[in-house]
């Protein structure tokens, strides 16, 4: 990867976000370190190491999934403002054109 120059101001636009000629030049700096630095990791041997998407292992947190009694729908549907037959009813929310 060639050393490429990022042109902020034409990315700031598309981002439709409005920058000062100092935030030009501080971004447009960072940027250039970045791509620096990318092109030093692209100059390490990484063929032996296996691909991650986290530095640390992941453990799940979740429990155990036991089975137990549920609630009674009759007695769910008491304070329901609204229920039909044996489910809450919700107001509509999809507007036809």
């Amino acid at each position: 990867m060639e050393n490429k120059k990022i042109d902020v101001k034409y990315v700031a636009k598309l981002a439709r976000i409005i920058l000062t000629e100092k935030e030009v030049s501080k971004f447009s700096s960072q940027l250039n370190d970045i791509l620096s630095y990318i092109e030093k990791l692209n100059t390490q041997d990484t063929g032996n190491i296996e691909p991650t998407s986290h530095v640390l292992p992941l453990k799940d947190v979740y429990r155990e999934d036991v089975r137990r009694k549920s609630f009674d729908a009759d007695k769910v549907l008491e304070n329901a403002p609204d229920p039909a037959d044996r489910f809450f009813r919700v107001p509509k929310i999809i507007e036809e054109a």
